[in-house]
C-alpha cells in the first residue's frame, strides 16, 4: 500500500512539474473593478487550489466541530433518560409493594363465610 501512496503521490507531483512548466504564460486576474494582478497561469491555478483546499479543510474541521457538539448533546440526554428510567423503576417497585400490601388485607377467597361443598 506504501509504494501505491508513493507511486500516486510521485505521479501527482511530475504532473504539476510538467503543468508549470508547459503553462509560463502570463494571465490577468481581475478580483475587483480596478484590482488586477498578473501571474502565470500556473501559479494562479495553484493558489486557487491552495485556496479551495484550505476551504475544504475549514469545511471538515467546522462539520467535526459540529458533530462533537451534537455527540455532547446527545450524551446530556441520554443521561437525563437514564435518572428518569431510575425514577420510573423505583415508582414501579413501590407500586408493587402497595398493591402486595392491600392484597394482604383482603380475605381469601377459599376463606368466605359461604358454604362449602365437599367432595367425596
Amino acid at each position: 500500500m506504501k509504494q501505491l501512496n508513493f507511486l500516486l503521490i510521485f505521479s501527482f507531483g511530475l504532473a504539476m512539474v510538467m503543468f508549470t512548466l508547459e503553462n509560463t504564460a502570463a494571465t490577468t486576474v481581475n478580483f475587483l473593478p480596478g484590482i488586477k494582478a498578473t501571474m502565470p497561469l500556473a501559479a494562479l491555478l495553484l493558489v486557487v487550489g491552495g485556496i479551495g483546499a484550505t476551504a475544504a479543510w475549514v469545511f471538515a474541521v467546522w462539520t467535526g466541530v459540529v458533530r462533537k457538539v451534537e455527540a455532547v448533546q446527545a450524551q446530556g440526554e441520554m443521561e437525563a433518560q437514564q435518572v428518569r428510567i431510575r425514577e420510573l423503576e423505583n415508582d414501579l417497585q413501590r407500586y408493587r409493594a402497595t398493591v402486595d400490601a392491600q392484597l394482604g388485607l383482603l380475605p381469601a377467597a377459599g376463606e368466605s363465610g359461604g358454604s362449602s361443598v365437599a367432595l367425596n
